[in-house]
């Protein structure tokens, strides 16, 4: 997996996974990637800087962006900001949402089965890397 910034036409910056550089390639070739704030489909690639690590003899100060599990949880909270948990009807919304060729998110639960149909169907889908807060009590 891969993650890259990415910005809309009106300035919204975002975060999204790829499986690699080819896969944002070719969804961003068909349209299928999109800004979660407003929906535009003229999105690119923002600059991002380089991950350098600090001078060993420099002390550095913690920030959660340093530890993976902190930002993981920023990451999950900003997706379920932006997103509608359906549960497990979310093979159902899916593909309602494919078709109709809106550009809402929305999470929940699928079974192998149907992910593989929504995704011969050509309905774009991510595995998200966290259970969704929905479901924590479960």
């Amino acid at each position: 997996m891969i993650v890259f910034d990415l910005v809309c036409d009106a300035a919204h910056r975002f975060e999204a996974w790829f499986g690699s550089s080819a896969d944002y390639e070719d969804q961003q070739a068909r349209g299928l990637v999109s800004c979660p704030m407003c929906g535009s489909a003229k999105v690119g690639k923002a600059v991002m800087a380089p991950a350098v690590p600090a001078k060993s003899n420099q002390r550095r100060e913690s920030v959660a962006n340093d530890d993976p599990a902190a930002r993981l949880l920023m990451l999950q909270r900003a997706f379920e900001a932006n997103s509608t948990y359906v549960g497990d009807r979310f093979a159902a919304e899916a593909r309602a949402i494919h078709e109709a060729g809106e550009t809402r998110s929305v999470h929940g639960e699928a079974t192998p089965d149907e992910i593989k149909a929504l995704r011969d169907d050509g309905v774009p889908l991510l595995p998200l890397p966290f259970r969704p807060r929905a479901r924590s009590d479960a």
